[in-house]
């Protein structure tokens, strides 16, 4: 099934979010008060709600997406290419940049959005973080009443589990085992408040995003027994 799927109507993209605020301090009193309800499980007693924040944009009703990067194979004279563009900046124009891109050239029901883990976190994300801008959300993220089977959207982190619902395996790991090349980088998701709020190298963050996508192609490459993308075939434009 996955080999009669058209690699032209698949968009590849990948997130990067931060913590609305740089710093615990800087919520509202109300805001930390939801924040110490909302994260009570998952910190348990070995953190306090100020020294769980730095993880604060993992949740979408606390952090705002930074950058979206997206790519797509074409075919220009003959060779295949993949094309890579990234949004950053504002999160309401990003989120109505992407939109733009995704209602303009992926909007045909054959076309798929996929992501490593996307199902768990890049499309709820989108989804929620566009409600909550006041953005209505395209028909590529809307799932109520759609059959699974509906559903536009391709996870190579599901594909990897086959049906392992308990399974999981980072992408970094996966590019590892399948033999995907990949340039040596110093920066991973822990860094990204870091390297957004006190370093302020916002450009750092998208070449990592984009990095994420051509991986996660290269993935979906291997699960088809394709030949790999090699550098000359990756344009940004």
């Amino acid at each position: 099934m996955l080999h009669k799927i058209r690699l032209e109507n698949i968009l590849f993209l990948d997130i990067e979010t931060v913590p609305q605020a740089a710093a615990f301090d800087e919520l509202s009193d109300e805001a930390r008060e939801l924040w110490a309800l909302k994260t009570q499980f998952q910190r348990k007693d070995e953190f306090s709600p100020e020294e769980f924040y730095e993880r604060a944009g993992i949740f979408a009703e606390f952090g705002k997406i930074i950058c979206i990067s997206v790519g797509f194979f074409a075919n220009r004279k003959g060779k295949k290419e993949f094309r890579v563009r990234t949004f950053s900046g504002s999160e309401d124009v990003l989120l109505r940049d992407f939109i733009e891109l995704l209602e303009s050239h992926f909007s045909h029901p054959s076309n798929l959005l996929c992501a490593h883990n996307g199902k768990e976190f890049d499309f709820p994300y989108l989804a929620r973080r566009m409600v909550i801008n006041g953005i209505s959300i395209p028909s590529k993220l809307t799932l109520f009443g759609k059959k699974p089977w509906e559903v536009p959207h391709l996870d190579t982190m599901e594909l990897w589990k086959f049906g392992d619902y308990k399974h999981f395996t980072s992408l970094r790991l996966l590019a590892h085992i399948l033999d995907i090349p990949s340039p040596k980088q110093d920066l991973d998701g822990s860094k990204i408040r870091s390297v957004y709020y006190e370093e302020c190298d916002l450009e750092r963050i998208v070449k990592y995003c984009e990095l994420d996508v051509i991986t996660t192609a290269q993935v979906l490459l291997r699960f088809r027994n394709e030949e790999l993308l090699n550098p000359s075939q990756i344009v940004y434009v």
